[in-house]
């Protein structure tokens, strides 16, 4: 299978989320075929047009008592500069208007059409006859206003939707590839799996792949969230799109096109985009019923004026400032915009949304529940202890095990001699070496026998384990012994390493107020040390895989909002069941599908970066609908006109300014969010 091309990739992407979008949330899209440069040229358009037809209004000689100079025909001026600003920059909420009827989803579109029709269809009506009340310069302000609405709003929208297109943007244009011994530069699309890559230093990886020669350190902070570069040797796995350091990289093509790692996050930025929270649906469900009342008010506030004895010119122009007052334009921006920024933030900062339900149900957890092993441990063996009978014979202790184990494949032994490796000592050579049954293994180092073994390899000696040994044994640890010419030297501790991240997390978590427990299929001594070098009261041990589920039941029988975090097969039902599934990205396919969000990088940490953007965008979501409803609920009033005996009337120009003003005002919130700090 060939890898698309990068460009192809992003826009693919882009298809995918629409068709999905609109099979599983049907929708009409008010913006579809439109663009930033259209309304901006538009506007240019009627804005030019607009000043003549404001000039040759009756509003010059009425407010600032200056007649402009006649000439012959300039009385149609309106008419004719008004009808191509009606029709050159108006047109375009007509057609919008007909999109939401034909998707019976009334809104702004049809608010503004009708407004803008009834304004021009009813100056045109005064021209031909010759009486007063033509409202051709409110006409072209408003629709000149509206078009600059549009492209702010556009714009606002468009700078937090660019999350599918940098990530595109992220893989070179070409790759380096080795084959019969030469070096070719190839586009990405002829890449293949199994394809040797030579990565320069300072370049981009073009596709995720195995470092099959050579060492450096590599940027993954703009795919991962990982700040510091990370160290990467022979075996070691790479990402696609992530940047080279000072080393010379040769790398084995493993997966391409849509299995890559970025495809995949690209994916899942889509699913997140497609995807609609509580309190969105909410907004949309407001929108449709502000768009209703806002017809309503105005045929009533039209028949009211008329009724009173108003001129039907009047009564005309507060209708219209009724409509465009009305306009759920900042109502239908208030949400989604801020649910957009909110999924750019969480995957710069190393956490993927696949489901904005999930976002939003973080704020309300009471508790985390953390499978132990692969989220708080690494998943992996290590040395957490050495005792010898002197503290001078730790070096000899565990060079002398490492030495001997390096000739074993068993996990243990892997540990003990990386840790020898870490700490800088060398491997001395052994001579016998033999695996001992059921025990360990021995070999001659220096003419000596060296034995390394479980408690079966001291024979009769079991009385003279120390209890600092004896303690750690109780505690789940596994003890390795070293003997030397069948005397005891010492002994290493091992056990799954707790990650430093899950102190941070844990003691984060718990200044913000919410609980932590711990489950584990380990022993009662194993999950009793990991809680308590972590300092977690609430841990459930010996707990089979298909007793996950029925932990988090419990937690929730008990009125508890909880987020389980995982990364195995076996977490998958929990995570389902869960308030809130978070599973460690570096977890099997199975857990990823069953989670909400899912965690880039496997550290702990970010589960308090999720609880805190949780909680920072509803914050924002609130602030915004109060402010497009409680806008509306004031301003609509005004334009119908109910303080016109005070002699307060809102021109319907002037309403298109302020619904203009109230889009702006909740895009430049949700644009705050951005500042927001997770760490």
């Amino acid at each position: 299978m060939r890898q698309e091309n990068k460009h192809n990739m992003g826009h693919d992407m882009h298809m995918e989320h629409n068709s999905e979008k609109s099979s599983d949330h049907p929708s009409h899209n008010k913006h579809a075929g439109h663009s930033l440069k259209m309304f901006w040229n538009r506007f240019r358009v009627c804005l030019l047009l607009t000043i003549p037809v404001v000039i040759y209004s009756d509003v010059m000689p009425h407010v600032f008592g200056w007649t402009p100079p006649a000439f012959p025909g300039s009385i149609y001026l309106p008419l004719l500069f008004g009808s191509i600003v009606f029709f050159y920059g108006g047109w375009i909420f007509i057609k919008g208007a007909s999109g939401e009827l034909r998707a019976k989803q009334p809104g702004m579109m049809i608010l503004i059409a009708l407004a803008i029709s009834a304004a021009y269809l009813y100056s045109v009506y005064a021209t031909m006859l010759g009486i007063e009340g033509a409202l051709y310069w409110e006409l072209t302000t408003l629709i000149t206003i509206m078009l600059l609405g549009h492209w702010l709003e556009m714009r606002a929208v468009q700078s937090t939707e660019k999350a599918l297109s940098e990530l595109s943007k992220l893989l070179p244009d070409k790759a380096e590839v080795i084959r019969k011994g030469q070096t070719l530069e190839i586009s990405l699309s002829e890449l293949r799996v199994g394809d040797i890559m030579l990565v320069r230093p300072g370049g981009r990886v073009p596709a995720d792949g195995i470092v099959a020669e050579g060492k450096s350190e590599v940027d993954e902070s703009l795919v991962t969230g990982e700040s510091k570069p990370v160290t990467k040797i022979v075996a070691s796995e790479v990402i696609g799109g992530t940047v080279n350091g000072d080393g010379a990289l040769q790398v084995k093509v493993n997966k391409i096109g849509e299995q890559t790692f970025l495809a995949g996050v690209m994916r899942l930025v889509a699913e997140a985009q497609a995807s609609k929270s509580k309190l969105q649906l909410l907004s949309d469900r407001a929108a449709f019923y502000l768009t209703i009342i806002a017809v309503l008010a105005g045929v009533i506030t039209l028949i009211a004026w008329k009724a009173s004895g108003a001129s039907t010119g009047f009564a005309i122009e507060r209708l219209v400032a009724v409509l465009v007052i009305a306009c759920p334009h900042a109502l239908g921006l208030a949400v989604p915009l801020v649910a957009t920024i909110s999924t750019t933030i969480a995957a710069k900062n190393g956490f993927l949304v696949r489901r904005r339900l999930a976002l939003e149900s973080a704020r309300n957890i009471n508790i985390v529940l953390f499978d132990k092993t692969g989220t708080l441990t690494k998943g992996e063996y290590g040395v957490v202890g050495l005792m010898t009978q002197n503290a001078d014979e730790e070096k000899n202790v565990l060079q002398f095990a490492a030495s001997v184990d390096s000739q074993s494949e068993h996990f243990v032994a892997k540990a003990i001699v990386k840790e020898a490796k870490t700490r800088g000592l060398e491997i001395l050579p052994v001579t016998n070496f033999e695996r001992v049954p059921g025990k360990g293994v021995a070999a001659k180092i220096d003419g000596k026998k060296i034995s390394v073994g479980g408690e079966s390899m001291l024979g009769e000696r079991k009385q003279t384990i120390p209890k600092e040994i004896q303690k750690l044994s109780a505690e789940g640890k596994t003890i390795i012994y070293v003997l030397a010419d069948g005397q005891l030297m010492g002994a290493i501790a091992l056990a799954d390493l707790i990650r430093e991240e899950s102190r941070t997390a844990i003691k984060d978590l718990k200044q913000m107020g919410v609980q932590v427990a711990m489950l584990t299929g380990d022993s009662e001594d194993v999950a009793r040390w990991v809680a308590g070098e972590l300092g977690i009261e609430k841990y459930f041990s010996k707990v089979l895989p298909n007793e996950k589920s029925v932990r988090v039941k419990s937690l929730q029988s008990k009125g508890l909002k909880v987020a389980m975090v995982g990364d195995g097969i076996n977490d998958a039902p929990a995570l389902t069941q869960a308030d809130l599934g978070i599973a460690i990205g570096a977890g099997t396919n199975v857990a990823i599908e069953s989670a909400g969000i899912i965690l880039m990088r496997s550290d702990p940490r970010d589960i308090v970066k999720i609880i805190r953007l949780s909680r920072a965008t509803y914050s924002k979501m609130i602030q915004n609908i109060f402010w497009a409803t409680g806008y509306n609920i004031v301003a609509l009033p005004l334009a119908a006109g109910v303080l016109a005996y005070r002699g307060i009337l809102m021109q319907p120009a002037l309403s298109a300014v302020f619904m203009s003003l109230s889009t702006v005002i909740v895009a430049v919130n949700a644009l705050l969010l951005k500042r927001k700090k997770l760490n």
